[in-house]
């Protein structure tokens, strides 16, 4: 009986080995190269391992096992061992496939119809068939829910125009180079006009040669990648080719002969000792000419805001506008140079080790112009006898700014002062990614930083300032008794007609840690950390550009508003994928983070996914979010020169949160913003070439944070606003505060028919659209006392507008492509919707509304050699150009519209007299430059 219980023992254990099998393979890709770090699972266990970097694997699992083999890009396939030792496979690469998405997911990547997040994904190819001479522009005319705004009026704001996505303001699209995190821009846009308040990182900056592609994630996202990520990610993912390198010269003009511009970019790249790396580099060189769109200038305005009425004052005016009749005004697209630098390289180090960096440097120049201070504006002295000699008359202004104008002395004919900024940006990261037992490591050290100064000249200080001076009798240079002291003045005939404003620099230092493993063919993890530092400066500006208001245009930085500002914060995550089964996945990140200036915040994101069929999905995701204020919401204070419709320009005061005049007005100190976001959409993709995306958002903020209006004197001069604005020579001061709570809903629909065979080429087709449902505050606004007691808001119906009307509230691009032999054309119509703006000054009876319009882009590309390429696109082909209209909030209102006089006082407060009558002066979402041509050559190496 022994023997028998022995002998079954025998038979059960050399069963038992035999069920058991060490297999061994090659994993190829369809061009028969082996594929590295290929992940090979014994289906249904966590037991698995990865290829070396010649494809090749080893593996211990049962007889009866199945095999399932999975890499970013290529296909996943599940083959049964059936006994057997060896089994190689052949993975599809990527281009036969679904495109896979980076961002969206802190553990394993997936194909953008596999995600459970709504994903934009653009080809480098799609932004250059816009013919945009800029990254941000040509995503304008590729994306719906991403908008960028020209403002017409220019100064700082001409290096950076505020972009967004989804109507949520530019801070809070959290932008990734690489997937790693991109330094914020230092310029904070204070000026009236959408996007006022806030700052984001300058994408304008990175080169457009050197982006594969950029993915866009249309949802919250604070949980997987912290601040700044409200509305959404974009994440630009740059080139890593070694082998198609080109050079491409651009060239383009508007339709009016100027904006004139002329390019040249180079990307190419190399491979890395015996193939064990690459490394791909960008050069970019080019310049723009100012284009100028300015208004005609009615007289009738300027005399009522710049004359006291006199004969001889309105003789001024007429003579001044019949000789220039834009008023001498410089506005619309200004002079641009900018040279831009970057590579991409990653080295093989080890079998299971890369390391890698990229690196860029971008140096920008812009020259624009402050708005023309005409002869009847800054004025010569002596121009009326009638009128008695008062601050605004210097008769030294002949001298500074000689003309030809025959009413005044000298032939004084005003004077345009000039705003020169330069940008220098530059951003790098390296990193190791490695392979550990399994578990995939990538840890990385990002800088980057943004540094805007800028020079203001044909100006002059127009402030009475002096400093005492003494009669040096003695000659001994040193005041004695005896010797009289006399004031000198230092400025208005003493002026210097340059200045040094300063300028602002922010700057990061960012280490992360991202660990991820695939535990089972179902379930995968990920989680990570971040540290984060963090520097803005207000870079004091020379003595002259702030003394007493500072330089005429531009006032520069005062000590007391310039020093280094910094902090930290630490964050960490914890992610996980689960497929409940092939067509349902579940998916959850949480996070917490501290900040050295605000505390402790935690956020979580939950998603799912579910195949109704092998071609049609669902998808869901609800998250809670957070965005910190920057450091420049938190510590600029300045005084700057705005326009204050039927005063001109005025010199208000902005104060930060933390500074003395906040605790003497008892404003608080800032807080971080919260949201929820819910996001709920169906994708499909079909073999018929048919693909769409359908997704619904709502996005709420608590204590969104904003910049508010400007707030003037209450009329009782005890009160501490008052002796603010007295003792510093302000009309008015603005500030932050976390002042409403909003509400932010609508729909994105993304809808291809791609390779329609038509004659002997393929036709492409696409449309796609966002409709804003809802945009609107969400309850009270949370005033201070002393603004509420006062009768003022932080938030008027300017602001209103500015956050929430003033971005087009649908946007559709319908577009063709067509490519036949040796020809490529493409035809896309951009439909941009209604916005309504309420601005500053205006009467409240009534609105503007911007009426919808539809700019179409032409594009024809032919490649003329196997080499060269030439592609004409000719941007706005039917020069649409904005217009607007006033709308009547109430009967008061039809009474004004019914008056012409009534209309056109209203219409010159919203324009400065006309000078922008074409988009008053908050700015908008396509070119007021009409149509533009743009010719390129591209030559592949």
């Amino acid at each position: 009986m022994k023997k028998l219980k022995l002998l079954f023992l025998l038979l059960l254990s050399v069963a038992f080995a035999s069920a058991q099998t060490n297999v061994t393979g090659t994993v190829t890709g369809d061009d028969g190269f082996g594929i590295p770090t290929v992940n090979v699972v014994e289906k249904g266990t966590s037991n698995g391992t990865t290829t070396d970097f010649d494809g090749n694997y080893s593996l211990n699992v049962s007889s009866n096992a199945t095999l399932v083999f999975s890499y970013v890009g290529y296909e996943t396939k599940e083959i049964a061992v059936n006994g057997k030792s060896t089994v190689n496979v052949t993975l599809a690469s990527g281009e036969a496939l679904d495109e896979v998405v980076l961002v969206g997911s802190r553990t394993a990547p997936r194909s953008n119809v596999d995600t459970a997040l709504p994903v934009d994904v653009v080809g480098v190819k799609e932004l250059n068939s816009t013919g945009q001479p800029t990254f941000d522009k040509a995503l304008q005319y590729r994306i719906p829910s991403f908008n960028t705004v020209q403002t017409p009026v220019n100064d700082a704001t001409s290096l950076l125009d505020p972009y967004e996505i989804r109507n949520m303001g530019p801070s809070r699209t959290l932008i990734l180079i690489n997937g790693k995190r991109k330094n914020l821009s230092a310029l904070l846009y204070t000026q009236t006009s959408p996007g006022r308040g806030e700052t984001g990182a300058d994408i304008s900056a990175i080169p457009t040669d050197a982006i594969k592609s950029v993915e866009i994630l249309r949802d919250g996202a604070s949980a997987q990648y912290g601040s700044d990520a409200i509305a959404g990610v974009m994440n630009i993912i740059l080139k890593d080719d070694v082998n198609n390198g080109s050079a491409t010269l651009r060239s383009g003009i508007t339709s009016e002969g100027d904006g004139e511009m002329i390019g040249i970019a180079v990307n190419n790249g190399s491979t890395i000792g015996d193939d064990k790396g690459f490394i791909n580099y960008t050069i970019d060189f080019s310049k723009t000419n100012l284009a100028n769109r300015p208004g005609t200038v009615d007289a009738a305005g300027e005399i009522a805001d710049f004359t006291g009425g006199s004969p001889a004052e309105i003789a001024l005016v007429n003579e001044f506008l019949g000789r220039r009749p834009d008023a001498g005004n410089i506005n619309g697209s200004p002079e641009t140079a900018a040279s831009k630098f970057l590579i991409n390289s990653g080295l093989d180090i080890s079998e299971n080790a890369e390391l890698y960096f990229n690196a860029a440097y971008v140096y920008k120049k812009v020259n624009s112009f402050a708005n023309y201070r005409t002869p009847y504006w800054r004025r010569a002295q002596g121009l009326d006898p009638s009128e008695v000699d008062g601050v605004d008359y210097y008769s030294y202004l002949g001298d500074f700014f000689p003309g030809n104008n025959p009413l005044t002395p000298g032939g004084y004919d005003g004077y345009v002062p000039t705003f020169e900024g330069l940008l220098n940006d530059y951003n790098g990261t390296i990193g190791i990614k490695t392979k550990i037992n399994d578990w995939n490591v990538d840890l990385s050290y990002t800088t980057g930083g943004n540094t805007q100064t800028y020079k203001v000249n044909q100006s002059h200080n127009r402030n009475a300032v002096f400093a005492p001076s003494f009669n040096d009798a003695n000659g001994n240079g040193q005041p004695d008794p005896g010797e009289e002291f006399e004031p000198v003045e230092l400025y208005r005939a003493n002026s210097p007609q340059s200045f040094d404003p300063g300028g602002t620099r922010f700057s990061h230092n960012v280490g992360n840690i991202d660990i991820n493993r695939l535990l089972s063919d179902k379930v995968s993890i990920g989680f990570g950390a971040e540290f984060r530092n963090e520097v803005f400066e207000v870079i004091e500006g020379g003595l002259a550009s702030y003394d007493g208001g500072g330089a005429d245009s531009f006032a520069g930085n005062s000590p007391e508003n310039s020093g280094k500002f910094n902090r930290y914060n630490i964050g960490a995550y914890f992610s996980m994928d689960y497929d409940v089964s092939d067509a349902f996945l579940l998916s959850g990140t949480v996070r917490t983070e501290n900040y050295s200036d605000f505390g402790n915040t935690f956020v979580y994101k939950f998603s799912t996914r579910y195949k109704i069929t092998d071609q049609i999905s669902t998808r869901a995701s609800i998250s809670s979010g957070f965005r910190a204020p920057t450091l420049h919401q938190i510590y600029t204070q300045k005084a700057q020169y705005s326009f204050i419709p039927g005063q001109g320009i005025q010199v208000g005061g902005l104060i930060n949160n933390v500074s003395t005049q906040a605790k003497l007005l008892d404003i608080p100190e800032l807080d971080a913003e919260t949201s929820n976001n819910f996001t709920i959409g169906l994708g499909g993709k079909f073999d018929n070439g048919i693909s769409f995306t359908l997704d619904y958002y709502n996005i709420a903020v608590k204590d969104r944070i904003v910049l508010g209006s400007e707030i003037g004197a209450s009329g009782d001069p005890t009160n501490p606003l008052d002796i603010l604005l007295t003792n510093n020579n302000l009309s008015d001061v603005s500030f932050f505060s976390n002042a409403i709570d909003t509400r932010t809903s609508g729909i994105d629909v993304v809808l291809s028919k791609r390779n329609i065979k038509l004659g002997e080429g393929d036709l492409d087709l696409n449309l796609s659209g966002n409709y804003t449902i809802q945009n609107e505050r969400d309850g009270a606004v949370k005033d201070i006392p002393l603004v509420a007691n006062s009768g003022q808001s932080v938030v008027n119906p300017t602001q209103e507008a500015l956050f929430f009307t003033s971005r087009p509230q649908t946007k559709w691009i319908l577009g063709a492509n067509y490519e036949i032999n040796k020809w490529g054309l493409s035809l896309n119509n951009t439909y941009f919707g209604k916005t309504t703006f309420k601005q500053q000054g205006m009467s409240n009876d009534l609105r503007t509304e911007f009426t919808p319009k539809i700019v179409t882009d032409l594009g024809i590309n032919y490649s003329a050699t196997d080499k060269l390429t030439i592609a004409l696109n000719v941007n706005n082909l039917l020069n649409v150009l904005p217009e607007w209209e006033f709308k009547a909030e109430n009967t008061a209102g039809d009474a004004i519209l019914a008056d012409p006089a009534a209309t056109q006082n209203q219409s010159n407060l919203i324009t400065f007299n006309q000078r922008y009558s074409q988009m008053t002066y908050d700015g908008y979402h396509f070119s007021q430059l009409g149509t533009m041509f743009n010719l390129s050559l591209n030559y592949k190496f």
